[in-house]
């Protein structure tokens, strides 16, 4: 698959710089320069810790998260990374609502502020559900960089299902 379908949505010259980088063989070299290491969130818990630390921070009024798990995907590009879930049900006629965020396991050897993106934009929609200005803001909000490092995210993506692991050899 082309780099066109990762990148379809930017600007031309964004696209350009993107297949330049990619022909010149040089996307791992960019990568590692702005992000030498990998987070260390490995395990459930720890994602949870981070992803409520998150929460707190920015969104403490809605609803507390009931579960953030790293959950393995087949195709990175047809799949999303993340999922946001939330589900009501009736429990002795109170009505019981959970919100449940899923990371695409792949994520684990990510750099931190890449998983970072995209657990503040799966946090954005407990506030909004549909990607619109006022989503975006929110994400721009928890993190001023959020469009830089969503691109980056995306260069990631590419290299793992071109290149492999970014910080194998």
């Amino acid at each position: 698959m082309s780099e066109k379908h990762y990148f379809s949505g930017y600007p031309e010259n964004i696209q350009q710089q993107v297949s330049n980088l990619i022909k010149q063989g040089r996307l791992k070299e960019y990568l590692l320069k702005k992000y030498p290491t990998p987070h260390q969130i490995s395990s459930d818990k720890a994602l949870f810790n981070f992803a409520n630390q998150l929460k707190q921070q920015y969104l403490k009024k809605t609803p507390a998260i009931n579960k953030v798990i790293y959950k393995k995907q087949k195709d990175l590009v047809q799949n999303a990374l993340g999922t946001h879930t939330f589900t009501s049900k009736n429990h002795g006629g109170k009505l019981k609502s959970a919100h449940e965020i899923a990371i695409a396991a792949q994520l684990k050897t990510a750099p931190e502020a890449l998983l970072k993106v995209l657990v503040v934009h799966e946090l954005a929609h407990f506030k909004e559900k549909d990607h619109n200005r006022a989503f975006y803001n929110l994400c721009e909000h928890m993190e001023p960089t959020y469009h830089q490092l969503e691109l980056d995210l995306r260069l990631f993506i590419y290299l793992c299902e071109h290149e492999g692991d970014l910080y194998s050899q």
